[in-house]
């Protein structure tokens, strides 16, 4: 066997490119001599030793930027991202992103990601999108949870306020997703080149046909997925200006929700449940996080505009009747 291929099989803790990095470094020995090539052949009886160097400290600051942490132990950390927060640094943010916040919270207890302390995002979220998002804190933590979420173990669930009402109200959109034609900084539904991307939904209500709650999970994590599924069955995310347009709520809505669809600032999207196997222990996680007042806000009046829209009033003078 190839000793690159060895030694990330029986190191828990490597992924195989990590340990093509130690044996090109000289930290894996072949029979008390160092090995160089990754391709190397070992046969049946040899003794490999591998030593792992303390990890070198993180290109990124560390930022003392608030967290709410939903779960945490020594493998994984689990965080309910503010609106607004970037998840890793790039232009214009190079030190106020959650990788920042992460290195400060975790400080020594992270581990040597492809040889670096840094906190292992296995998955991401759009800087306006709230909710729950993953941070492996070992190597080992790091490659289960990122094979877990490739091979669809990872149940990520979002609310969504969208215009309108999708049809059917309960359903799948299984569209390709890739880069828009034209407009290089958006994403598109495309006949050729797109990745293959899957979102189940269900219309949790809507008020008037007007504007709708859903609830919808991901099958796979392409980038702006919810969002460029729900513009492309002409049912955009409120608030969102990338990929939906300004929109006037009609005045059939309650004054106090007309107000609050046309000033919401960002895409009314929050990742809000998270079901998965413990990549290391084993034991099953589900957990949950509240949105964040403005989404709350918004979804409160969306209910009280339910319950005092002329067909719930019809329906509850029906039953009474009945």
């Amino acid at each position: 066997m190839r000793i690159d291929r060895l030694v990330a099989a029986e190191v828990a803790a490597l992924s195989r490119s990590r340990a093509k990095a130690l044996i090109e470094a000289g930290e894996v020995s072949l029979d008390g001599v160092a090995v160089y090539d990754p391709a190397h052949i070992v046969r049946p009886g040899a003794r490999i030793g591998v030593r792992i160097p303390p990890p070198l400290p993180p290109a990124q600051p560390a930022a003392a930027i608030p967290l709410d942490i939903t779960y945490e132990d020594e493998h994984l950390i689990v965080v309910n991202k503010q609106p607004g927060l970037v998840v890793h640094p790039a232009p214009g943010h190079h030190g106020d992103t959650l990788v920042n916040a992460l290195l400060a919270h975790c400080g020594d207890s992270l581990s040597g990601i492809g040889g670096v302390a840094r906190p292992g995002i296995v998955h991401r979220l759009d800087r306006d999108t709230s909710g729950l998002i993953i941070a492996a804190k070992t190597d080992e933590a790091h490659i289960r949870l990122a094979a877990a979420i490739s091979a669809r173990e990872v149940k990520r669930t979002y609310l969504a306020i969208c215009w309108d009402v999708p049809v059917p109200r309960i359903g799948r959109i299984d569209r390709p997703i890739g880069r828009h034609p034209r407009h290089r900084t958006r994403m598109a539904v495309v006949a050729r080149g797109g990745r293959a991307a899957d979102t189940r939904y269900r219309t949790l209500f809507d008020v008037n046909r007007e504007v709708s709650l859903l609830e919808c999970q991901l099958g796979t994590g392409r980038t702006h997925q919810v969002r460029v599924h729900l513009a492309s069955v002409q049912c955009p995310l409120v608030g969102d200006t990338l990929y939906g347009r300004a929109r006037t709520p009609s005045a059939k809505l309650h004054s106090s929700l007309r107000s609050g669809l046309a000033a919401f600032p960002r895409q009314a999207l929050h990742a809000h449940q998270l079901t998965l196997t413990h990549p290391v222990t084993g034991s099953a996680l589900r957990l949950e996080a509240n949105p964040p007042p403005d989404l709350e806000q918004l979804v409160a009046d969306l209910q009280a505009a339910r319950q005092n829209s002329p067909a719930a009033l019809d329906q509850t003078a029906h039953k009474r009747h009945l």
